[in-house]
């Protein structure tokens, strides 16, 4: 999910695919340059992503967005499956890219042993009647850019 701020400083969430990570970090998706996202990140870049898996992990990353609108780097993110939105293609003059710059991101990972672990803390809580407790570490973690 791609967050960004309205006018009138109202959120607008949106579903978005990946298009490409960078090893920075660097997410980049691709939009239709008069679409609302596009509206908003050219008076306010401040954004969140919000990812999650079918399971029980979430990513959230709060960055700074900005449009892209060079044909070479759209040539290079360019899928085919994007036809469904660009039918012209490639080509389409009104295919823009988002880059999302990362400055923060909190995670939460309850696959595997630790979803058993988090089950257990949490009956724990819930039986003795005390607030779950996550640990920073191995489930929580918050990185700074």
């Amino acid at each position: 999910m791609l967050v960004t701020r309205s006018s009138g400083d109202e959120l607008r969430t949106v579903p978005m695919a990946v298009v490409h990570i960078e090893p920075s970090g660097r997410t980049w998706f691709i939009t239709a340059r008069d679409s609302g996202k596009a509206h908003d990140l050219e008076t306010d870049p401040r954004v969140q992503l919000i990812f999650s898996d079918d399971s029980a992990n979430f990513l959230t990353m709060t960055g700074r967005g900005s449009l892209c609108a060079e044909r070479a780097k759209i040539d290079e993110m360019w899928k085919e499956p994007f036809k469904l939105w660009f039918p012209e293609g490639r080509e389409d003059p009104n295919i823009v890219l988002i880059a999302v710059e990362p400055v923060r991101a909190e995670f939460w990972d309850n696959s595997g042993f630790r979803k058993l672990q988090y089950l257990w803390e949490a009956a724990r809580a819930y039986v003795s009647g005390d607030q779950l407790q996550v640990k920073e570490g191995g489930q929580h973690g918050v990185l700074q850019a």
